[in-house]
């Protein structure tokens, strides 16, 4: 079934809600003597349990955020409206008129009530080094470094760009920003310089915070003398900060301050600013279809509101606990399950330097035994790399602490999720397998939180968050807005509302998002992914439905790498794909045309267009792959046929579909062979 956008979806989906609301209205009476699932639930007349509390977030989404909002963040100044939003505009703005601000929400209130417990637990790359920072401590180190950005000359408003591997300094830093109203830009240390530049230009920056070299997997990284590349192309930068991870001197410059000096000459106490709630917090750029990344925009109080309440709930975490989220802080996975939904709800949460098989592949699990690690959330690549080491690893080590298991940046597969649950949880902890973008904030889709005997199945991430209502789209029917509302169906995955956490803009393009998330569903937000929704109404995500791949959980757009390798002299032109991969998810596979008159060897020109993508993006961006052709198969009209040279990367040659619109037929049948001799050298 399906129904045409419009007065008439609209009409339904708003009929549902009604008998919904009335049905769990009289349920709740009924079951008066169930306990409120959560304490903001407490006010709702005849909501009780999960099921009748998630109907009500969704039909009174304004009573349910303010209460919310009201309970869980402290305010300078309460707000008077809690939501004005249009998604069809992209116009999103959520508790008008309230000031706050997120350091308070993070440090002074805790230290008020618990000075001495551990926020932070620097897990350094070699085990058994861990730092633990109290919150009385991270309170402190951010009050100095606030007080050095503002003696230095960063404002209200100004943009800060962090390039730090995660440690408590970056943590302070971003935190520093929010308390004197700048916004951060945290770029991911592993990025190139030219990214790194790239990023440093469209958010404008003039401050930037960097480490003099990175420690991770036993080797160094030269952060500074990245940093030292990506200014020269970045004449608005005027101070770059120094903090110094390890002893090894680097070369300083007129503009580089080292940062533990300018910090012990600063006051241990900090104004905080007043903050509108829509006022920015950070930008933090994803890749896009297109060559340029998105900055997204994320607001003060929404965000911290959303990452505060999914990371209570999806994980279960309590008072006490040691929350583990393995991610760089340079993602959003770090941003807002590393750093400010932990700390906001008082936490203790786990910075990790290092990878998961350093110095031998049972480091997560060591660093759980010695941590105490209660809640664990990792990403399936690390989780299938682990698999294939053999179960010894694991069970060489206590993990009897361990009540739940996450798993995020992409779906994750039966095999690692079984792997998962059954030897690294044995058996006992739930897997939450959740869904969610930079663009969303937090977590949208998840198992949990759920009614207490609710099933978990694997490979899905099921039910909605509170507040969220996915819905999907047709993908076949481009003039009109097509519902489908029936179950066992797969379409475009949208969401019907907005919610606190969604970023607000792409910084200075706000055409841009409003033409990548709201217009091609009129009132809905577009997430660019596919979804099937199962005869249980739970939701397994699909996959992309643009040219952005997902490699080892990065997202990166395939315009980005293409744009890379047409720079080299010899290239004519290429085409970039994602493949299927047992351990990355997904990897890059690249067909290449070269210029006419080129006369070299295929695997030395491999070689230096590797080098030339880990060089402008990251290593993590090189192709697997790169096949040589002599042409792309492409339209008449000269688009490049995607689909078919996926298809060939999938060997599904049955696949390939309707090919009367190719202007070169035998440019498949050449890509077809061309595809076997090189697997026959190596196996994607």
């Amino acid at each position: 079934m399906w129904l045409s956008c419009g007065c008439a979806s609209k009409y339904v989906v708003s009929f549902s809600r009604r008998v919904f609301k009335s049905y769990f209205h009289v349920l709740g009476r009924w079951r008066c003597n169930v306990p409120a699932f959560m304490p903001e639930a407490a006010g709702f007349e005849g909501v009780c349990g999960h099921s009748a509390l998630q109907e009500f977030s969704v039909s009174n989404s304004a009573s349910f955020w303010a209460a919310a909002a009201r309970q869980r963040l402290n305010w300078i100044s309460p707000f008077h409206t809690t939501q004005d939003c249009d998604l069809s505009r992209g116009e999103i703005k959520w508790f008008e008129g309230g000031k706050l601000n997120v350091s308070v929400n993070c440090l002074d209130r805790h230290v008020h009530t618990c000075p001495e417990r551990v926020a932070l637990i620097w897990e350094r790359d070699e085990p058994g080094s861990e730092v633990k920072i109290t919150y009385r401590q991270l309170l402190e180190m951010t009050c100095r470094l606030g007080n050095m950005l503002r003696r230095r000359g960063v404002r209200k408003g100004d943009c800060v760009t962090i390039y730090m591997p995660p440690c408590p300094l970056a943590v302070a830093s971003m935190l520093a920003c929010a308390r004197i109203g700048a916004a951060h830009n945290v770029v991911f240390a592993g990025f190139s310089a030219e990214a790194l530049a790239e990023r440093i230009r469209d958010g404008e920056t003039v401050t930037v915070i960097t480490v003099n070299q990175g420690v991770r997997g036993g080797k160094v990284t030269e952060l500074k003398k990245a940093v030292d590349t990506a200014l020269q192309s970045c004449p608005t930068v005027q101070q770059v900060f120094v903090a110094m991870r390890t002893e090894n001197p680097v070369a300083m410059t007129a503009r580089d301050i080292v940062m533990e000096e300018e910090m012990q000459k600063e006051d241990l106490v900090c104004e905080p600013a007043a903050m509108d709630s829509e006022d920015v917090l950070f930008l933090l750029y994803t890749s896009g279809s297109t060559g340029k990344p998105k900055g997204l925009v994320h607001t003060q109080a929404g965000y911290l509101l959303y990452a505060a309440l999914t990371h209570k709930y999806v994980f279960n975490y309590s008072d006490g606990d040691v929350f583990g989220c393995v991610a760089d802080i340079g993602w959003i996975t770090g941003h807002s399950y590393s750093v400010y939904g932990p700390l906001a709800n008082g936490g203790t949460t786990v910075l990790f330097e290092s990878t998961p098989i350093y110095p031998d592949p049972g480091r997560y699990w060591e660093m759980v035994q010695r941590l105490k690690i209660n809640q664990f959330y990792g990403a399936p690549t690390a989780l299938r790399l682990l698999l294939k080491y053999g179960d010894q690893w694991v069970h060489k080590y206590d993990r009897s602490t361990l009540k739940t298991l996450g798993s995020v940046g992409e779906p994750i597969n039966t095999e690692a999720w079984e792997w998962y649950h059954r030897v690294v949880g044995d058996g006992r902890c739930p897997v939450v397998d959740t869904w969610w973008q930079t663009e969303t904030g937090g977590i949208c889709i998840t198992p949990r939180p759920s009614e207490p005997d609710a099933e978990i199945v694997p490979g899905m991430a099921m039910r909605p968050f509170f507040g969220i209502e996915p819905v999907l789209m047709d993908t076949e029917v481009f003039c009109v807005c097509v519902l489908l509302t029936s179950n066992d169906t797969s379409g475009a995955l949208c969401i019907a509302q907005p919610w606190p956490g969604m970023a607000r803009t792409i910084h200075n393009d706000h055409q841009r998002f409003t033409e990548t998330y709201c217009q091609p569903y009129p009132g809905y937000f577009f997430t660019g992914d596919g979804a099937y929704r199962s005869k249980e109404g739970y939701y397994q995500i699909t996959g992309r439905l643009d040219d952005v791949i997902n490699v080892s959980g990065h997202r990166i757009g395939t315009a980005e790498i293409e744009d890379v390798v047409n720079q080299y002299s010899a290239v004519a032109e290429s085409a970039i794909i994602g493949y299927p991969h047992n351990i990355k998810g997904q990897g890059v596979y690249a067909f290449v045309v070269l210029k006419k008159g080129v006369n070299a060897q295929e695997e030395e020109l491999s070689r230096q267009l590797n080098n030339m993508v880990s060089k402008k993006i990251a290593k993590y961006a090189c192709p697997d792959f790169i096949q040589f052709v002599h042409r792309l198969p492409k339209t008449r009209s000269g688009k490049i046929m995607r689909r078919v040279l996926r298809k060939v990367v999938e060997q599904d040659l049955n696949g390939l579909g309707d090919l009367s619109t190719l202007d070169d037929p035998a440019a498949v049948e050449e890509i077809i062979q061309g595809h076997r001799e090189l697997c026959s050298k190596q196996q994607p």
